[in-house]
């Protein structure tokens, strides 16, 4: 092992519980072992997940959280001990690799409840709400500190009030469900959260917390109800038994559906730091053992979630400095790097290391770490396609869903959370199969098709792997997207499969294989306007073709848009946005955390965005907008064209074999005994997707072509 990494390596204690490493999987979507919302129970294949990381070197498991009540039926989950005993066997399984498991508790979402859209009748107040209440989103999930409180995903819908009454209830029902926790096993539980804007947060902060009773007002009255929870739990597991609290530090919130960005001065409405150096110390001296920390509440989500364009280690410096303010260990998570951790634990400065997506994209992380193979861990880009596929347009959710069945999975790695539905046996009858294009598509394709026992061949004709992602690679926020494609080419390089560079294929007939698979990508659109020839696209900018000046006009308000926005503000240049939408980063799938983050990156370095606008010429030095206000000039040293892209249509004939002639085939066909070979599209050539689409279509091919 690097020396440097050792520290990682040490045991440590929370209260009387010893952890052999330094290491803490911190909870997320997809590592729950129960279920408590719209479905109750065990979650179905979790024991697998587990599998592949329990035996991976890490030193302290907190999986996803686990409501106290349900949203559907309102079933108290410490009524239901047998739940409990049915994950008994996991943790148990845990416990035979050295490592430690604490559940996390939750008191509920607050005003940063998902709204899916289906629900939002059954939440406005009304005859149906007053009908559905006792079954569907029932007052325990829809209270808050403050009645009228906006829902962070939707302001229009208001909140009810989460009555003292209801604290009580739950004070009680976090005891009796540590309970049922420390009779199976577990290692100690986690209070969720005084963190992030969930609830327990909302009645920590004073933006959201006017109350008038023994819960609001001084900053003891707010944090009451977090000092109550650990009190109950330690009178009913023994005051031996660990509580750790999942705790933001700062908040970062400008107002509602507000954040402040990395470096920004703002007048904090939340947690300033000099109240989280008073609030640390009145929730040890209540009993807490441990701080699980990073910062944000869901008004400045990407804090907790911390996007692509989040620096590393974005929370270390805050989590060292309330350090300082606790006797008992805390633990920093986001983004966190293995070699700032080291540093930061040698030094008395943090405790413990928080990881939490890098787990989901590479199980065997830590493994790698010790083993001095770092180049061969797969890493996170922080892209949040598939462990939080949700996003929010402005406050406005919409493509929200709970229980959406990505949630906790992995763009990049398609197995995390589908254990049970791929297989990772032989083929069943090895093929020769021949991809056409590396790009990330045919990258996976031949990775996964060696993998399985498939002979292959993957052509690219230019003399660089990674189609384009080479481009989206390249601006100077993207560490994680550079080591990914390199992290490809060992990959590809390692798998077996033969790689012909510099080979353009224009004939499917002359490849001697019994599958071809077809993965070309895509090109980028162009404009039918006056001046069109004036603009490049954002793959030739991206790709450093062209170069451009300091007024740079970007027609294209999308996520790829906004990016190269922000990379040329960086830059110190001039960039300005123009969308045809109400919207930008727009589309659905983009997680909030990252939407949000770049519009506010965006609002803070000054780039004028032209919403509802359409560009209707481009001229030497301007270009000429049309807007639901009218026309106007915006000067335009260069511009950029950032409008999506088609699928390339080289082979695009062979989708529509069935109804094409032989003659319309001979030109991509032309040896006739081969005519039965079969044929498949990956990516973008067959239709413009997402990196997610991409990697999940070239998995499930071979998944196909193997098990089939």
């Amino acid at each position: 092992m690097d020396p440097r990494y050792e520290p990682l390596f040490t045991s440590w204690k929370v209260g009387n519980v010893e952890i052999k490493n330094r290491v803490v999987m911190v909870p997320m979507e997809g590592t729950n072992m129960i279920q408590w919302e719209a479905k109750t129970g065990p979650v179905k294949g979790i024991d697998k997940f587990y599998d592949d990381r329990r035996d991976n070197n890490i030193g302290l498991f907190i999986p996803g959280l686990i409501p106290l009540i349900s949203i559907v039926g309102k079933k108290w989950a410490y009524r239901h001990p047998e739940v409990f005993r049915a994950v008994q066997p996991v943790v148990e399984d845990i416990h035979k690799s050295g490592a430690k498991v604490f559940f996390q508790l939750s008191a509920g979402s607050g005003r940063s409840m998902i709204l899916p859209p289906l629900l939002k009748p059954f939440v406005r107040k009304g005859l149906l709400k007053t009908l559905s209440s006792p079954f569907i989103m029932s007052k325990w999930w829809w209270s808050a500190p403050d009645p009228d409180e906006p829902n962070v995903w939707d302001p229009d819908v208001k909140m009810d009030h989460f009555t003292e009454k209801m604290i009580h209830q739950f004070v009680y029902a976090f005891g009796q469900t540590a309970k049922r926790c420390q009779e199976i096993g577990v290692d100690g539980v986690e209070i969720h959260a005084v963190h992030e804007g969930y609830l327990l947060d909302q009645f920590a902060m004073r933006y959201t917390n006017h109350r008038t009773d023994d819960y609001g007002g001084s900053l003891e009255n707010r944090l009451r109800f977090a000092c109550e929870i650990v009190k109950e739990v330690k009178k009913v597991c023994g005051e031996d038994y660990p509580v750790s609290v999942r705790y933001s530090v700062r908040s970062m919130t400008r107002g509602f559906n507000q954040g402040a960005v990395p470096g920004e001065e703002f007048e904090e409405v939340g947690r300033t730091m000099e109240e989280s150096e008073r609030a640390i110390k009145i929730l040890e001296e209540a009993g807490y053992d441990m701080f699980n920390c990073d910062n944000g509440t869901y008004d400045a989500w990407y804090w907790a979630h911390p996007p692509v364009y989040a620096p590393l280690n974005i929370n270390l410096e805050y989590v060292e400095h309330i350090k300082k303010f606790t006797t008992k260990p805390v633990v920093c998570a986001g983004r966190l790097q293995p070699d700032a951790a080291a540093d930061s634990i040698a030094a008395g400065r943090i405790d413990a290391m928080g990881v939490g997506r890098q787990l989901l994209c590479d199980p065997e992380y830590i493994t790698k770490i010790m083993e001095d193979r770092l180049d061969d861990v797969r890493p996170c880009i922080a892209c949040h396609g598939a462990c939080l596929p949700f996003n929010g347009l402005n406050g406005k959710g919409t493509d929200i869903d709970p229980m959406h069945p990505d949630m906790g999975r992995c763009v990049l790695n398609p197995w995390t959370n589908n254990e049970t539905r791929y297989s990772r046996e032989q083929a069943k009858e090895p093929k020769h199969i021949a991809i056409i294009g590396g790009g990330l598509g045919g990258m996976e394709t031949a990775i996964q098709a060696s993998a399985r026992g498939h002979r292959v061949d993957l052509y690219e004709k230019s003399g660089r792997l990674g189609g384009v992602f080479n481009a989206a690679a390249a601006m100077s926020f993207k560490e994680k997207d550079k080591q990914l494609l390199e992290w490809y080419k060992k990959k590809l390089n390692e798998s077996g499969a033969s790689v012909h560079m510099n080979t353009e294929v224009t004939d499917i007939g002359t490849l001697d294989a019994d599958i071809v698979v077809i993965a070309t990508g895509a090109h980028a659109r162009k404009l039918n306007i006056p001046g069109a020839e004036r603009a490049v696209t954002a793959e030739q900018f991206l790709d450093g073709e062209a170069e451009v000046g300091d007024n740079v006009v970007i027609i294209g308000g999308g996520l790829t848009g906004c990016e190269i926005a922000y990379e040329l503000a960086l830059q110190g240049k001039h960039p300005s946005v123009v969308e045809m939408t109400e919207n930008i980063v727009g589309a659905k799938g983009i997680c909030m955390a990252n939407s949000s983050m770049l519009r506010e990156l965006l609002r803070y370095h000054k780039v004028p965005v032209y919403l509802s606008t359409v560009c209707e010429e481009i001229k030497e030095d301007s270009v000429v907008l049309n807007a639901t206000d009218g026309k106007k000039t915006v000067p335009a040293d260069s511009v950029i064209l950032s409008v999506g892209y088609t699928p390339d249509s080289a082979f695009s004939a062979l989708k529509e074999k069935g109804t094409k002639t032989e003659e319309e085939l001979s030109s991509l066909i032309k040896n006739s005994e081969k005519k039965d070979r079969k044929v498949f599209f990956v990516g973008d050539c067959d239709k413009v997707g997402s990196l997610k689409t991409v990697i999940r279509q070239a998995y499930e091919l071979v998944q196909t072509i193997s098990y089939s």
